[in-house]
């Protein structure tokens, strides 16, 4: 049954019906402020400055490593505490003006008093450096800053959470003096880094290293907390007591124990929050982030909205393939899923319903479809780089491997939509509903950036100087449409990017302490040799058990963290049990990209159930049904290494061939629904032929096809006339 949207919703140009208008805005969080006046200058300026020297140093200025992250960190930590309220905002109606209490003035005169004092402390030193060429202050400078500076920091993170400003409009004091913290931290490390590099994480370290280390970890914590909720500030709290209480634990679990001076100091160093992490999100991140805000500044992310209905959207159950198309695309680019599922969802989900989807389901294709534009090459959202900086292998060839498993999962998504639209007989929107596909196609020039950033990368460009490339040739084609990028167009993106940098930059960091913990504890290992163990037993249960690990770590976690911990605990012992660094990565990024729909912490799919109205675990449910075939691929792929574009043409044209069959059969029985309805019997057998064809031998694939072929012409004998309902 056809619905018609209301005409009031759509606008017009020479393209037909416009649908998507602004669709990648990105949505303010319930916390993130909306300033204005001066401090909104101030607050762009920096964001601005901030962005542009990443462009600088990526491009023409190099920087030594520990300088430049640490720029990349303490920056992203000073305006995350500007832009994000340590609690819930409320509408401005609502908030009044209170007095402070004689409580809130004593937490103000401890956080600004110590939190100062540590800063002149650090200010001092460099004054003294640039001004009387003092390359060694005096000694209570440094042995005098740590104390008074935690006590600060502890001061105003309990002062935004006891006395917290409600309005988005101003900057709560507790939030200054906290960025404040951040830069005496980043002063502090730069001006001794030499030394520090020697002595962190040995009997050797100093108490102020110890103490600017630990301030570092809670500012990091308590912006991770307002910007991805309390589950990754959960993981990495358990992961820093595990470094505390190993020596009473059991099992593999047990180790010798750490003292806090060693455990802070190692901490931060680049082998935990400097680390990979931090130094995909310094580089890759930022970059593409960037390149992001410049298409959403030309507004070509509601072009390939709107090409996605003109080519999709009259099909049957068109705005639910629309979402598969668009949304893939979209999370592609823009690294998060549930950000992703809010800012498309917000158009896609309506509509699905109007065409008959369920509540749920509605809420759990868009959820699934996100969640997929993370292993959607060329940019997989931060994956790929992520994983090319922890394995070593070249972009270009994660790239070309990721192509076939991509393609099967949208495939899939596609697969389940076109079923249940054809069980329930639903048909897509009238023509005069959509824009006009040929208007459209001569607009194609608008995929002109992501052309550039795919053929300059096979070109053998750096993947930084392609992603410039990109970023650049989004401005000039900007000029080919009404959204032309001038000055103020770029400096609106750059302040747009550093923005949409805060969350990234707080969650790797996050994940870098996990990934210190890992390595400092040597639990990796030791989890390798317990897969190793259960491998004699049977691989196959070893493989299971590392997906399972690989969900439970990434849940309630951004698909970043997920990979980046999953690739410290999981891959490791993978590799160990003689699979290929690659096909390793693979499996865990896999199970680490799709925590985001697994129940019961499934955050793009409640992102979706709160669009659509529907349940949220009803939702996750759903959305894990519809991403079911992300769970077997990786199984796919493990026993046909083809999957992943390697060995001969033939062997990957097969198994190609054959798991795209596979990936239908299973579409089918997890819809009942074949070339009719199927009861439950059917449907086991379709789910066994389907799973048959996983191994990607002759003879299974054979016996699954059979089994495909073979109730196909059983429902043909009793439905041979039965009707398909409109266009695929």
């Amino acid at each position: 049954m056809s619905q018609h949207i209301n005409s009031t919703a759509l606008s017009h140009d020479d393209t037909g019906p416009v649908i998507a208008k602004g669709v990648d805005d990105e949505p303010l969080a319930s916390n993130q402020r909306a300033l204005g006046g001066r401090i909104n200058y101030l607050l762009a300026a920096i964001c601005i400055a901030y962005t542009a020297f990443h462009v600088a140093v990526l491009n023409l200025y190099p920087l030594e490593t520990w300088t430049y992250r640490m720029i990349h960190l303490s920056g992203g930590l000073f305006i995350g505490f500007l832009i994000y309220s340590a609690l819930t905002l409320k509408p401005a109606e609502d908030v009044k003006e209170a007095k402070r209490t004689p409580l809130e003035w004593l937490f103000f005169a401890v956080a600004v008093g110590g939190i100062g004092y540590g800063f002149a402390m650090v200010a001092t030193a460099f004054g003294g450096m640039w001004f009387a060429g003092m390359r060694n202050p005096a000694p209570f400078v440094f042995q005098t800053f740590g104390i008074p500076l935690v006590a600060g920091t502890i001061a105003a993170v309990l002062a935004g959470w006891l006395f917290p400003e409600r309005s988005g409009s101003r900057v709560h004091w507790s939030d200054w003096v906290l960025g404040t913290a951040a830069i005496a931290v980043m002063g502090y490390i730069l001006f001794n880094v030499g030394p520090i590099r020697l002595r962190a994480g040995t009997a050797m370290a100093q108490a102020p290293d110890f103490l600017a280390a630990l301030v570092g970890v809670i500012l990091i914590l308590e912006l991770t907390r307002r910007v991805a909720g309390l589950a990754l500030v959960i993981i990495a709290a358990v992961f820093i007591a595990y470094s505390f209480f190993g020596p009473w634990l059991p099992g593999f679990l047990t180790h010798r124990g750490y003292s806090p001076e060693r455990f802070f100091t190692y901490i931060f160093t680049d082998q935990g929050i400097l680390g990979d992490p931090i130094a995909v999100s310094s580089t890759y991140i930022i970059l593409f982030i960037t390149f992001a805000a410049f298409l959403q500044a030309s507004r070509v992310g509601d072009y390939f909205v709107n090409f996605a209905f003109a080519l999709a959207g009259g099909w049957r159950g068109g705005p639910a393939k629309v979402a598969v198309f668009a949304s893939g695309l979209m999370g592609m680019i823009n690294g998060t899923s549930a950000g992703n599922v809010v800012s498309t969802g917000s158009l896609t989900i309506p509509l699905m319903k109007k065409v008959g989807y369920p509540a749920r389901s509605a809420g759990a294709i868009e959820a699934t479809a996100s969640s997929g534009g993370q292993i959607l090459p060329p940019i997989m959202g931060a994956g790929a780089f992520i994983m090319a900086e922890v394995t070593g292998i070249p972009y270009t060839e994660i790239v070309i491997a990721a192509i076939i498993p991509a393609v099967l999962y949208f495939a899939s998504v596609y697969f389940m939509v076109d079923l249940q639209a054809t069980k329930l007989g639903m048909k897509g929107l009238s023509k005069d509903e959509l824009p006009k596909f040929r208007a459209l196609a001569r607009q194609a020039y608008l995929f002109l950036p992501i052309i550039i950033l795919v053929v300059t990368l096979f070109a053998g460009y750096s993947v930084i100087r392609a992603g410039t490339l990109a970023m650049a040739s989004a401005a000039v084609v900007s000029w080919l449409t009404p959204y032309r990028m001038g000055p103020s167009a770029i400096l609106k993106a750059l302040e747009l990017a550093a923005k949409m940098s805060i969350q990234l930059v707080a969650v790797c960091a996050a994940a870098g302490i996990i990934v210190g913990v890992i390595a400092l504890t040597g639990v990796g290992a030791r989890f390798s040799t317990l897969l190793l163990g259960l491998a004699e037993q049977n691989q196959l249960v070893a493989l299971f058990f590392a997906m399972c690990i690989s969900i439970v770590l990434g849940m309630g976690m951004p698909t970043t963290a997920a990979y980046a911990v999953s690739a410290a605990v999981v891959a490791p012992g993978l590799v160990q049990l003689g699979i290929p660094v690659l096909i390793a990565h693979f499996f865990v990024f896999y199970y680490a990209v799709m925590s985001a729909i697994t129940p019961p912490v499934a955050l793009a799919a409640y992102a979706g159930a709160g669009l659509a109205g529907a349940d949220p675990m009803k939702t996750s449910v759903e959305a894990f049904k519809f991403g079911l075939a992300a769970f077997v691929v990786p199984f796919m792929f493990f026993y046909s290494h083809a999957l992943l574009m390697q060995g001969e043409w033939y062997e990957i044209v097969h198994v190609f061939v054959t798991a795209l069959i596979g990936i239908y059969l299973l579409s089918a029985a997890v819809q009942g629904y074949f070339f009719g309805n199927l009861n439950n019997i059917l449907r086991a057998v379709l789910l066994v032929g389907a799973l048959a064809m996983i191994q990607g031998g002759w003879l299974t694939d054979a016996a699954g096809l059979l089994i495909g072929i073979a109730i196909f012409l059983y429902q043909r004998r009793l439905e041979p006339k039965r009707a398909l309902g409109g266009r695929v």
